[in-house]
This record gives structure tokens, C-alpha cells and sequence, in this order.
């Protein structure tokens, strides 16, 4: 039936994200939505117009893209950094800006055939301790190169693993001796060659040093909930290598799937440690409510005629994270912008 011109009908109100600015039809579609898609203050996010995005390259796509707004993208022209995607007030503090965040490439460790270096870096201290001392976490950085195996050589095999601490010394270099053989040394990609492996450590010893490191004292499998000792470990596709390695290592204590061009484990643990302090310097607000433990729970702790009642920006406060953030709620009395 044609609607009457003269009785128009009412427009109904949608309910809108204030993370990502969705909009739906009904609040039980945006509470679930909210549910869902774990919006917090550790998303990344556009600098011009404050949308979450599920990552910094969402966030570059958003800006980017042929579909972007143009004013996110005018903007960002004129004002962004391409690296860090962050929006300055003004074409002179962009130039300074850009100056400080293109962070100088490692020197390479050189060509030697050293099968194993190792130092004795002291990593004492808990993360907790560092957190209530003003310190960022201790981390680690570690990448691995990996060789062929298998018969038409896809089966990635770790050859060379290294470890660097936040000051940039090595504590692990070491070549490491595959534990079936190698029939495919990928030599244009990783330099490595036969005589690389010959004197290699065996791949369990190489993961009883690793796991001393990381766990710094703490019992494998019985780290506490707020990582006591053990370290925070990041690296490229740092899962990956953990998997190469044949080893495990508690999820929340991961940092960063960097990607990069090199393909050096030395230079690589040191881009990625500069990225991570370099993201630990960011301004970051933390937004959790000292004695409101309920309202930090997530909306499990809500019945849903309680959700219904709450604005959009009530939701907001109520999500909890999902994205690995730098600080992953290990404690919760970080400084706001720390």
C-alpha cells in the first residue's frame, strides 16, 4: 500500500557504535555487535575521525582506500605520518615528527660462521615490579630462519634462531641442527648453506636456552596471571616461529606479528624490538575503573534487560579487549597515556 504524503511515517532511530559508527536498526543488534567485536582504547584507530579498526593496517586501508572519506584522507595527506599513521597539527610538526619515527635500520651482525653466541644479559625482575616502578615490561625479541625439509622442500625447519633484549644485546644466537633432514636451503633467501649447520646445536638444546630465558625463573606451564618473571616475547610472525621451534609460550605474553623485507634473524630481532618500544611510547589511555569491577567484567556480568538500558557509550566502557595491545591488561593500574 503507497504511504500517505500527508501522514508520513515516523523515522525510526538508529543506534550507533561509537567505536566503529555502524549503525542498526534495533539496540539488541548493536549490544550483540558490541559483543562481538571487543571495541576498547587499545584498537587502533583513525587519528582524524577516531574510528576502532581491528588493525593498523584497517587503519591505513580506512584511510587509503578509493572508498575512505575524503576528509580522513585530505587530512591524512596533508598531516600524516605514513609510518606511524598519526596526524600532526601542522606541516612543521609533521616534518619533526617524521624525523623521530623512521627508525634507523640495524647494522648487519656480519658473515662469521659462529655456531653458537651466547651471553649472560641478567633479566631479573618481575613485570609487575616494572609496572609499579614506572618501567615498561621487559621483553624479548626473537626471529628465526628457516630451511626446507621434506621432499620437495616446503616443510619450514628452524635453522638459525636469535634473541635480543630491549637494550639490544644479543642473549641467543645460535645456529640450530633440524631434526629431519635438509633438502632445500633456500640459500637466496636465508644465506645459509650446509656449513652454517655442521657444528649446529641440536634443536632441544637450543629450546632448553630458549625457554630459560623466557621463562626467567618462573615454572613451564604454572606462569601467574600476571606473568610473575616470565617474559613478554616479540617478533615476526613470532607464532611461527614459535611453532618451528616445536615450542609453546602463553598467548598473553605474545607482542606483534611484525612483518619486513630482511631476511636476517639478528637485524630482524632488532627492528622488531625498536617497533615494540617504539609502540610502548605511545599515548595510551587506560580507562579502567578502580572499585567498578563489574563494569570491567564485560557484558557476561549483565543481564539484558540491564544492556538495553545503557547508552551507547555505557557499551563502550563495558567491552573488553581481544586485540593484543602492548599493555594486554597485565595490571590494572597503569597510568593513563603511560
Amino acid at each position: 500500500m503507497a504511504s500517505d504524503p500527508d501522514h508520513p511515517k515516523p523515522k525510526t532511530s538508529r543506534h550507533k557504535c561509537p567505536a566503529c559508527y555502524k549503525q542498526f536498526n534495533r539496540k539488541l543488534h548493536l549490544i550483540e555487535h558490541m559483543k562481538i567485536s571487543y571495541h576498547s582504547v587499545h584498537q587502533p584507530r583513525c587519528w582524524v575521525c577516531q574510528k576502532h579498526c581491528k588493525s593498523f593496517e584497517s587503519v591505513r586501508e580506512h584511510i587509503n582506500s578509493p572508498l575512505s572519506k575524503t576528509n580522513c584522507s585530505k587530512i591524512f595527506v596533508e598531516q600524516g605520518c605514513n609510518l606511524c599513521l598519526k596526524v600532526l597539527d601542522s606541516p612543521s610538526a609533521l616534518k619533526e615528527h617524521k624525523q623521530m619515527c623512521c627508525l634507523v635500520a640495524p647494522a648487519p651482525l656480519g658473515t662469521k660462521i659462529t655456531p653458537c653466541i651466547e651471553s649472560n644479559v641478567t633479566m631479573s625482575g618481575s613485570i609487575m615490579d616494572e609496572m609499579h616502578n614506572g618501567k615498561a615490561q621487559k621483553a624479548v625479541a626473537m626471529d628465526c630462519e628457516m630451511v626446507g625439509g621434506g621432499s620437495d622442500g616446503s616443510i619450514d625447519l628452524c635453522a638459525r634462531v636469535c634473541l635480543v633484549d630491549e637494550d639490544e644485546n644479543i642473549i641467543l644466537h645460535t645456529y640450530v641442527q633440524p631434526q629431519i633432514p635438509v633438502t632445500n636451503y633456500r640459500y637466496e633467501v636465508t644465506g645459509l648453506t650446509e656449513d652454517h649447520l655442521r657444528d649446529a646445536i641440536p634443536l632441544n638444546e637450543v629450546q632448553d636456552k630458549i625457554k630459560k630465558i623466557l621463562y626467567n625463573g618462573e615454572s613451564v606451564g604454572r606462569i601467574p596471571p600476571d606473568g610473575g618473571k616470565a617474559r613478554l616475547l616479540a617478533g615476526h610472525d613470532v607464532q611461527h616461529d614459535l611453532d618451528c621451534l616445536r615450542m609453546k609460550y602463553p598467548g598473553f605474553l605474545l607482542r606483534y606479528n611484525i612483518q619486513c623485507g630482511t631476511h636476517d634473524p639478528y637485524e630482524d630481532c632488532i627492528s622488531v624490538m625498536r617497533l615494540y618500544k617504539r609502540m610502548c611510547g605511545q599515548d595510551h589511555q587506560q580507562v579502567f575503573r578502580l572499585g567498578d569491577e563489574k563494569a570491567n567484567s564485560g557484558f557476561d556480568s549483565f543481564r539484558s534487560m540491564e544492556l538495553e538500558k545503557k547508552a551507547p557509550d555505557e557499551l563502550y566502557e563495558i567491552s573488553t579487549s581481544d586485540y593484543k595491545c602492548w599493555c594486554l591488561d597485565l595490571t590494572k593500574d597503569c597510568n593513563p597515556g603511560s
